[in-house]
């Protein structure tokens, strides 16, 4: 099992956002009971984010509340957190001012029980050298303010000149059997050559690889989802192929396909080269956390037959709306 900042993780982790970042509101108790199945199954390796969710029920708010019931709990999980983003994520604030603001205001949210082990900016901010916005951060973890900086959604470039300033613990990408950008672009090459762990964010493809999407009717009204260019009608139908091509391998496995797919993450980390990618699937119930967590060899074989069907079965679509593309760091 992985060690990071000196903790000892699961090999799958648990992303927050799902919790708090929904059209329909879940109580602080069915959080409660996800967050402890999670961390009975070793999924200890979580991340949230400040503005994931309104101020007072959000990752951090809720993860405070979390804590005071059982504060026990805090040696148990390392937290990763990010910020730096506008109201309404029209654009970054990563300038010192910026990373200053969205530090104080997590450390605030989490409490004096919590801690943020890990802190990245969501995105590059394209008006701030990654330089400024390292050094800056670095200021904060000197203060005791966070424990490490970490980056996400950035170039291979970009993290080599990060690393050139401040020590980074962690980048976070998206990266699953529908989305194999960071294994072409350099980014998992950069960070095996930096010996920086690596957060697989989406790892179930935004919830499109377990099967249980069927349409885009399936998706709930004001889901983020709904605005995605491969979820919209067209796209959909074309994606769903690779869907039941996964399924299919799935069901020779004798898992199901979000078990197959996270373990696919799994089998990448494990191949020579490759830096340590933690996979972490979110989910709203304690169930769906313990069949996320479960973990199988995948065979040469069972790779090479999910490289065709990447192939054959290329997804559609941009992974975000034309505003989201533009936020990224390519």
């Amino acid at each position: 099992m992985p060690v990071i900042q000196g903790k000892q993780i699961g090999n799958i982790g648990f992303g927050l956002m799902g919790l708090t970042w929904r059209p329909s509101k879940l109580s602080d108790d069915e959080i409660f009971a996800v967050i402890k199945a999670a961390l009975d199954a070793g999924c200890n390796y979580f991340n949230g984010g400040e503005f994931y969710g309104p101020p007072d029920h959000n990752s951090l708010t809720v993860l405070k509340r979390y804590y005071d019931k059982y504060p026990e709990d805090v040696d148990r999980i390392l937290l990763n957190v990010k910020g730096c983003m506008l109201p309404g994520l029209v654009g970054c604030a990563s300038s010192p001012e910026g990373v200053r603001d969205s530090i104080e205001n997590s450390v605030r949210m989490i409490g004096g029980k919590g801690r943020i082990d890990q802190f990245e900016a969501a995105r590059k901010d394209p008006n701030v050298d990654i330089e400024v916005t390292m050094k800056a951060m670095a200021e904060h973890v000197e203060a005791g303010d966070i424990r490490g900086i970490a980056l996400s959604e950035v170039s291979a470039k970009t993290i080599r000149k990060a690393a050139k300033v401040a020590k980074i613990t962690a980048v976070e990408v998206e990266l699953s059997i529908w989305n194999t950008d960071p294994l072409e672009n350099g980014v998992l090459e950069a960070c095996a050559e930096l010996d920086i762990p690596v957060i697989a964010y989406s790892p179930l493809g935004k919830g499109f690889l377990t099967g249980q999407v069927k349409s885009f009717d399936d998706i709930p009204e004001g889901d983020f989802r709904k605005v995605l260019p491969r979820f919209q009608p067209g796209n959909f139908e074309t994606n769903l192929r690779l869907v039941r091509k996964v399924e299919e391998l799935a069901a020779r496995k004798g898992c199901t396909p979000a078990q197959f797919a996270i373990n696919w993450i799994l089998a990448i980390s494990r191949r020579p080269g490759m830096p340590t990618i933690v996979p972490i699937p979110g989910a709203s119930s304690p169930e769906r956390v313990r069949e996320n967590a479960v973990e199988m060899e995948l065979t040469e074989e069972d790779m090479a037959e999910v490289e065709k069907i990447q192939k054959d079965f290329a997804p559609v679509g941009d992974r975000y709306h034309k505003h989201g593309m533009e936020l990224l760091d390519n």
